[in-house]
Formats: C-alpha cells, sequence, structure tokens
C-alpha cells in the first residue's frame, strides 16, 4: 500500500537529531521538529528545521523517562506559528521500541492539547531508535491521531521506514536486486521528460515495483520520436498522442490501472511543479537548462533526492568529414542541502538566458553566437536509443545503489559520475568537490510563491 502521509528528514539533519538524542549516557533526549507541508493532495511533512533541547535543561533524563522545559515548546511556536508549521516532537527510545509506550500516549494527551492552543491544525510525536530508525504520528486539535505511513531520509544513502510495522518487526532493509518490490511499492516517482532517456527510466521504474509513477511532459509523439521512445507506435506518431499518455497506457498493460499518472504540463508550470512534489524521487530527463534548473529547486524545496542524466555526442570537422569525437553520459545524484545543479555548473545565469534567446529568437541567438556574446553555449548532437538505455540504466542502478547500497565505495563519492564510450573513461566526483551556496529555499515546501519564484505564485483570482 502507498504512504499517504509521510515526514522527511536531509541527511544532515537526521544526523544532529541522531547525534543529540543518543549522546551517549543511555538516557533519552528529546528535540523538536519543525515541519513545513506539500498542498497535498498527499500530505508530506518536510523537516525544515530542529530545535535540540539541552540535556543539562531537562529535569529528568532516565534510560525509559524524560521531562523537558515547557520554555523549549514555547520556543518551537515562536519559530512555527508565523508560517503555520506542524511541530513534531521527537524523542530517544535507548532500548530500541520501535513503538510509542504507554507513558508517550499519556504524555501526548497532556502535551498537545497545550500545543493547539497556541496554534496550528495538525501537530505530532515521534520516537527514534539506536539505529536512527523513526516512527511518528499526527494529532488533530481533537485529539484524534494517525499513524505516519512512512518516514524518510535524504542524505548520501536513502533510509524509508514504515510506520506501520509492528514494533517487533525486524527493520532491515531488503538486499539490492532482490525482493525490493514491496517496499518501493510504497512510494511515488516523478519522471520528468519522458521522450528518448525519460521512456526507457520509466519503464524501469514501473516494472521494479514503484506505488506510483508520475510522468510529467508536455510535448507530443511525433514520427522523428519513434526511434528512440519505449513503447511507442505508429498510431501514436500519427495521432500526436501526449507522450504521457501513451507511456501510462503502457505501463497500465503490464502494472493496471493508476500506477502511472500522466501529466500533460511544462515542469515549468505551476501543474508540473506541484505534481512532482508528492514525490518520494525524482528523475530528471530532459533536454533544456530551465526545466534541469526547476528539478533542481523542487528537490530542494520539497525535499526530494533528485537524479539527473544528461547525454551528448559532440563531433568534429576533419579532412575527412564529421566525425565523432566522444559518445558520453552523465549522471548527478542531488540531496537537498547538498550541492545542487547549478553549483556543480550545469547551468549559470548566462547559460539559462542564452538557452531562452535560443528557444524565443533563434536568429538573435545566432547572430550573438558568432560575435562572440555568448560563450560556451552547448548544443548536444541528437542522441541513440543504444546510448539513452545505458544512460537510463545508469540512473536508475544510482537510485538503487543508495536506496540498497551494493557499491564497495561510498555513496557520499559519487554525487556525479561520467562515463565515455569511445575512450571508455569512468569518472566521479563526490558532494564534497563542489562549492555549496546557502541555499534559502531548502525544505520550504509549498510556500508562496513555488521554489521562490515569483511566475509560480498562486492563480489570480478572477473579478466577477
Amino acid at each position: 500500500m502507498m504512504a499517504e502521509t509521510t515526514l522527511t528528514f536531509t541527511g544532515h539533519d537526521h544526523v544532529r537529531v541522531r547525534e543529540h538524542l543518543y549522546p551517549g549516557d543511555g538516557c533519552e533526549a528529546a528535540a523538536v521538529l519543525i515541519c513545513t507541508r506539500t498542498l497535498g493532495p498527499r500530505l508530506r511533512l518536510l523537516v525544515q528545521e530542529v530545535l535540540l533541547v539541552p540535556h543539562a535543561e531537562c529535569s529528568r533524563r532516565e534510560p525509559d523517562r524524560l521531562t523537558w522545559p515547557g520554555r523549549w515548546l514555547a520556543k518551537a511556536v515562536e519559530v512555527g506559528e508565523e508560517d503555520e508549521r506542524t511541530l513534531i516532537l521527537i524523542h530517544s527510545h535507548p532500548g530500541g521500541l520501535f513503538s510509542f509506550s504507554s507513558a508517550d500516549d499519556h504524555s501526548d494527551q497532556v502535551v498537545l492539547p497545550t500545543l493547539f492552543a497556541d496554534y496550528g491544525d495538525l501537530h505530532g510525536t515521534a520516537i527514534m531508535t539506536p539505529d536512527g530508525a523513526v516512527k511518528a504520528r499526527l494529532y488533530t486539535p481533537d485529539m484524534n491521531r494517525r499513524t505516519v505511513d512512512l518516514v524518510s531520509v535524504i542524505g548520501d544513502d536513502l533510509q524509508f521506514w514504515d510506520g506501520n510495522a509492528r514494533w517487533d518487526a525486524p527493520r532491515h532493509r531488503p538486499m539490492a536486486f532482490g525482493e525490493m518490490a514491496p517496499e518501493l511499492g510504497r512510494l511515488r516517482a516523478a519522471i520528468i521528460g519522458v521522450s528518448g532517456t525519460g521512456s526507457i527510466v520509466a519503464e524501469q521504474v514501473a516494472r521494479l515495483g514503484f506505488g506510483q509513477t508520475i510522468l510529467i511532459d508536455f510535448d507530443q509523439m511525433e514520427a522523428k520520436n519513434l526511434n528512440r521512445i519505449l513503447n511507442s507506435t505508429l498510431d501514436d506518431a500519427r495521432t500526436n498522442r501526449p507522450k504521457v499518455d501513451m507511456m501510462a497506457a503502457a505501463i497500465a498493460s503490464y502494472r493496471g490501472p493508476g500506477v502511472a499518472v500522466p501529466v500533460a504540463a511544462s515542469i515549468a508550470s505551476r501543474e508540473g511543479i506541484l505534481a512532482a512534489s508528492q514525490a518520494d524521487v525524482m528523475f530528471c530527463c530532459v533536454d533544456t537548462l530551465e526545466a534541469r534548473m526547476i528539478a533542481d529547486r523542487i528537490a530542494a524545496a520539497f525535499l526530494i533526492p533528485l537524479f539527473d542524466v544528461g547525454v551528448v555526442i559532440p563531433v568534429m570537422q576533419r579532412p575527412e568529414g564529421m566525425r565523432i569525437a566522444e559518445v558520453a553520459g552523465r549522471i548527478d545524484y542531488v540531496k537537498p542541502g547538498g550541492s545542487t545543479l547549478a553549483d556543480r555548473g550545469l547551468y549559470t545565469p548566462e547559460s539559462l538566458a542564452a538557452e531562452e534567446l535560443r528557444l524565443n529568437n533563434p536568429e538573435e541567438y545566432d547572430r550573438r553566437l558568432k560575435e562572440g556574446y555568448i560563450r560556451g553555449a552547448a548544443v548536444e548532437a541528437p542522441s541513440v536509443i543504444a546510448l539513452n538505455t545505458i544512460a537510463a540504466g545508469e540512473c536508475v542502478l544510482e537510485f538503487i545503489a543508495r536506496a540498497y547500497p551494493f557499491r564497495h565505495d561510498e555513496n557520499r563519492l559519487c554525487a556525479r559520475t561520467k562515463f565515455t564510450l569511445a575512450a571508455r573513461e569512468r569518472e566521479q566526483w563526490a558532494d564534497s568537490d563542489f562549492a555549496i551556496t546557502p541555499n534559502p529555499i531548502v525544505g520550504q515546501g509549498a510556500a508562496e510563491p513555488l521554489l521562490g519564484m515569483p511566475k509560480f505564485g498562486p492563480p489570480k483570482k478572477k473579478h466577477p
């Protein structure tokens, strides 16, 4: 069953909370998670800030009991009430119980009503066991409660915990390439761009067993697409069928209805952004810098791991004619709070402006390019299905390696991978190899305007 309510940490915040809750003395400790939300229909809570309750200020810290001062709750309210953010009070269970105790139940009945008296319609509590696993539950003002279906951590590794698992159930993750489907069935994946590379990624993701695949692409099928888009047919090209509808129908034929959700919109639109915000994992398979920039910002704002794939076949002029210089592919993994695609130089304000000019005024673009006003503008040669297949496979394998680690090297060393087929070379870069620019939209969720960009603000109300 797919997770309808989720709580997501960045890897950095999860480490901070775990180190604070487990200082090594075997006693309970506490913190407050200050969370933003998505607009729905799915409820995704995103940990944006963390308040760590000082150990020394707790009047009682024992292996199974904890009393901490109310001023830290008041401080959390002060931080969260301006934007009506959800507060989740989290404490440790040093004994390893992956469930809420009767003492936890009693504490919630005392503390949560005072919290709702200050503000909000949704707050909750959570526990963390020594291995870092988190279970959470939410309350409404009338003290009705529900379990958070899934807790995830988006860091160098991807971690997921089923909130509905029995307290005594083993929490070992499936082995890579083994029985991954039951866990993947709880997750939603967004595929941005369902063309040459994207159709192959979508096919793999659907067959791996993701509970839902959100397909985002505004384009329609044409005859020229048939040589590289999986599942496409002559009829699709003749009728200019939307690519997402074609792919959704193909997925339905072997996974059943409802698994694929077609969104015939640009990712650079409010509709596309909100559709992607519902995902647990995002694959970016596009050929424009603007689309990559938007995906980059969605990953940061909504705490979604981003897997970006690109291919290029540069050519050179030789006396005997044009020759292939190289056949290359690139996979970037972006974790929220880490280096972005912008930090890695994949796009810049100048390259975005050059692309916009090319799309809107190709004649002027060509003139400036010849005059040298636009430098370093790259034009990618059309790719072929063999190269797309390799790149798409590498992209999905990157996800598997992070969710179900199997590499000998640590995942932190593989933020970017580049491969060449002519020179037969492979290079990798760690996230720390890139300068990280402070990113103010990390974890901001659906705060308006979306992604901090005015053009994606709420629709203007029509006056009668």
